[in-house]
């Protein structure tokens, strides 16, 4: 039997469920859903003036949500190469053109496998994204 550990790290945002960063199954990490959220609670790409109008911004979100993704993986001896699936959920696929030139930033062809969906929202507002990964470190 396989040992199965869960990793779930003080200096990041707190999962908004009872669920862990990211599971270790032998060489398989599963990492949760990962938002642009800081762990002060607030969100980076997403900014309000001083009127309180917010502004969205899909790269910046993108951005983060792999240096986020990154930093969990790191904490288990992994890194993004080690990927090797990706699901991401937008909120609105007019988003997809900013999110895609990020993700190009870090990936290339051969990265991981991908799939790209659009979802009705996201656990709070100012989220357009959400990654989820498994990555495969033996």
């Amino acid at each position: 039997m396989t040992p199965v550990d869960s990793k779930l790290l003080p200096d990041r945002a707190k999962p908004r469920g009872k669920y862990p960063h990211a599971k270790i199954s032998g060489p398989f990490i599963f990492v949760s859903g990962t938002s642009s959220r800081r762990a002060d609670n607030t969100f980076e790409g997403a900014e309000a003036d001083e009127m309180g109008t917010v502004s969205l911004d899909i790269r910046k979100q993108t951005r983060a949500v792999i240096e986020n993704i990154r930093t969990i993986l790191q904490s288990v001896g992994a890194d993004l190469t080690d990927i090797v699936d990706l699901t991401t959920f937008l909120v609105n696929m007019n988003d997809f053109g900013g999110y895609n030139e990020v993700y190009g930033e870090y990936f290339d062809y051969n990265g991981p496998a991908r799939t790209t969906v659009a979802v009705h929202q996201l656990p709070h507002p100012h989220l357009l994204i959400e990654i989820k990964v498994t990555a495969y470190k033996p």
